[in-house]
């Protein structure tokens, strides 16, 4: 690779050890990868995981004199605070909870405890080049804001963020940002529900062998909320970095820019039936509703507020659980929408994620959620999950019992 002088005096360990350890990473990767040269990065975010192995990496960083040139925001980790207040949590996961933090922090991140920063704390531009960990945040920033990131590791984020650049391959150049397979949308895709529906089911019909969908025949209307859980569930089951929707995403006003001017793609086709059984597959359930878990990704202050309608002079029968920002959680109490949701029986919780180990008091429960994802990520802390609409899931738990 070729390297700038102050690149290469980084990887020399003229700035440190920690620099120098981020740079071999950055380097290690580009030469995989066929990269030529290193260029600069503006945004980063990272997928912090509160797991040994990242903590142990993070703090050597630290120990070698490392910090952020350009802080990254990171994802959710858990709020302990509020955890123990309704749960069993482990000494060893607070442990590794509160030591990970602690060294983000000095590293210089920005705690944001987010996993959808694109919307209000960390918005790149058109074109602008970042390093985004976290399935979610890089499909969203390359689909949606049209900006660039390759789907990186939680470490090689941080190594962009502390030495400022990252390796020019993949994403990063237009001609690998090209669609690699037409999926025709004959099916009635109108709900966040249905875009949820979608992205479950397209990587099984296009199978592994792609990674990019160009979507034809979704409304130009789409939402920021339906776009943000079609990329999100598009990688529950497939790898998917980046798509495009045929007149709405930035670089597929039609069919034919999305593919570059190629013409020998293959079409899948996506029907009203391939989404209903995408639902008899993740929404078969019966019985009771204990509890409900919304927000993965973190729902936003219009979905928020929706939910409150919902929850208006009611009480609910089981336990529910919101998840979003903090800055969205500060706007729902100055709009009422906390207080509508706490005297329902309901909590906003903030800083936090589902992938997490601070479900104890749930074991053995049954529960509903608006997530594919959230049904995945839970099996690992023995929770079970019905997914429903976000209306059926309020009314499922609002009865005690799943309703359709």
């Amino acid at each position: 690779m070729r390297l700038t002088e102050q690149e290469q005096a980084m990887l020399n360990g003229e700035f440190g050890p920690g620099f120098a350890r981020a740079m071999r990473v950055l380097v290690g990767i580009g030469k995989a990868f066929g990269a030529q040269r290193m260029v600069p990065i503006s945004r980063g975010h990272i997928s912090l995981s509160n797991q040994e192995g990242d903590l142990w990496f993070v703090s050597q960083m630290l120990e070698e004199g490392a910090h952020c040139r350009v802080p990254p925001t990171v994802n959710p980790a858990y709020d302990y605070e509020y955890f123990k207040t309704v749960s069993q949590l482990d000494g060893e996961n607070e442990r590794i909870l509160k030591s990970t933090i602690d060294v983000y922090r000095k590293l210089g991140a920005v705690l944001t405890f987010d996993c959808t920063p694109f919307f209000e704390n960390n918005v790149p531009r058109f074109g602008e080049i970042c390093s985004f960990s976290a399935s979610g945040g890089a499909v969203y920033v390359n689909s949606v804001l049209g900006a660039r990131s390759n789907r990186e590791a939680a470490q090689s984020a941080m190594c962009a963020a502390i030495t400022g650049v990252t390796p020019e391959y993949g994403l990063l150049l237009k001609e690998n940002r090209a669609g690699d397979v037409l999926i025709r949308v004959e099916a009635d895709a109108a709900t966040e529900y249905d875009y949820e529906l979608l992205g479950y089911c397209t990587p099984k019909k296009m199978g592994q062998a792609y990674h990019q969908p160009v979507f034809e025949g979704l409304s130009p209307q789409t939402t920021a909320e339906q776009l943000m859980n079609l990329g999100t569930q598009l990688n529950v089951h497939g790898i998917v970095p980046m798509f495009h929707v045929a007149g709405v995403t930035p670089e597929a006003p039609d069919v034919e820019t999305a593919f570059q001017g190629r013409k020998d793609y293959p079409v899948v086709t996506v029907t009203d039936e391939d989404l209903a059984q995408a639902r008899r597959e993740i929404s078969a359930g019966a019985g009771k509703a204990d509890f409900c878990i919304l927000g993965c990704p973190h729902l936003t202050i219009g979905q928020v507020g929706s939910i409150a309608a919902m929850l208006e002079g009611q009480k609910l029968a089981g336990q529910l659980y919101i998840f979003t920002s903090t800055s969205t959680r500060e706007l729902a109490r100055r709009m009422g929408y906390l207080d509508v949701i706490h005297a329902a029986g309901g909590e906003i919780v903030i800083n936090s994620c589902v992938d997490q180990p601070c479900w104890s008091h749930l074991n053995g429960m049954s529960g509903v959620t608006e997530s594919p994802k959230c049904a995945y990520y839970t099996k690992r802390w023995n929770m079970a999950f019905t997914v429903k609409s976000i209306p059926a899931c309020i009314q499922s738990v609002l009865k005690g019992e799943i309703v359709e």
